[in-house]
């Protein structure tokens, strides 16, 4: 059986916010977190996007639930020395629940200090390499790297967990999904697609976790649901490479007419009905998935977490 957890969205929700459905979430018997890492919203209805470190570092002593970034990009807008000292601090205070969710990023976040975009494959490499980086500095020891994309001198973390930060990779294709297998302590996808589950455990992922998410907006009225979505979260329905390569949010907006309300209703769960909610999340317990986060789209945050405490979330783990 999945372990359920839920996932907060920094593009849609402040910090004081985020740890208060944190503890919503707690209480409503969800059993982990994950937590967006941007520094832009999609666009700009969403609204926030506050640092992702300082609201875990709020997270740690708000709730005991494991935290998951989902995901951070280690490569070009952040350092990776930098990153390993900010995730080795999180695994700290959390006692140990943290896991690092990395990827390959998007120009929307990383290109805001003034550097060149570069293409798929230069991104994998460099993903790569900073998570190599990462791992020898979460042993404490001093650290000394002089690779084709980073350099690190004389670097050394004082502040680290007993155990190293577990590395999650996210992949959304064959190239990521096999990048996955090869060098991370797990998985990240966000469709619940069983062939590539298997082409990451056979490719050397073995039982390592995969983990998922989708988002709904639970509502009483349906098309008031549908309208939110797409006030809200059009951009997940822009087709191709868009999410990858447009630089602001000012672009996905004026892509916003591209997607219709009935392009909503085909691919996300909108309204009050039970059976809906459970077959969404089921649908990745049923790819093999390990772990399964959901997101609450929109404003009803406290409908949405007595409606799973009450109607989604026991039949699930029941």
């Amino acid at each position: 059986m999945p372990e359920y957890g839920y996932f907060l969205s920094c593009e849609e929700h402040g910090p004081a916010a985020l740890v208060d459905q944190a503890r919503m979430a707690e209480q409503a018997g969800f059993q982990s977190l994950w937590i967006s890492d941007h520094y832009h919203p999609w666009h700009d209805a969403q609204g926030q996007s506050p640092f992702v470190w300082s609201v875990i570092g709020a997270l740690s002593e708000a709730v005991s639930l494991p935290v998951q970034t989902a995901v951070t990009c280690p490569t070009v807008r952040t350092h990776p020395a930098v990153i390993a000292q900010a995730a080795a601090t999180s695994a700290v205070m959390t006692e140990g629940r943290f896991r690092l969710g990395v990827g390959t990023g998007e120009a929307l976040n990383e290109h805001i200090l003034g550097d060149a975009w570069p293409p798929a494959h230069v991104r994998m490499e460099m993903l790569e390499e900073a998570v190599q980086v990462m791992r020898r500095l979460f042993t404490g020891e001093e650290v000394n790297h002089h690779g084709t994309h980073y350099t690190v001198e004389n670097a050394r973390l004082y502040t680290v967990p007993d155990e190293p930060v577990p590395i999650d990779i996210s992949g959304f294709g064959p190239a990521a999904t096999s990048l996955a297998a090869r060098i991370g302590d797990g998985y990240i996808t966000m469709m619940p697609d069983e062939s590539m589950v298997e082409q990451f455990r056979k490719g050397g992922g073995g039982t390592k976790p995969v983990s998922g998410g989708t988002k709904v907006c639970y509502g009483s009225d349906w098309d008031e649901a549908v309208r939110t979505v797409r006030d809200l979260w059009f951009n997940e329905q822009l087709p191709g490479e868009m999410g990858q390569v447009l630089p602001s949010p000012k672009h996905y907006e004026q892509l916003k007419p591209l997607v219709t309300e009935d392009m909503v209703r085909e691919n996300r769960v909108c309204g009050d009905d039970p059976d809906e909610h459970v077959q969404a999340l089921k649908a990745f317990a049923d790819a093999g998935f390990d772990r399964v986060y959901v997101n609450q789209i929109g404003p009803d945050q406290r409908g949405f977490f007595d409606f799973y405490r009450t109607k989604v979330l026991p039949r699930l783990q029941g």
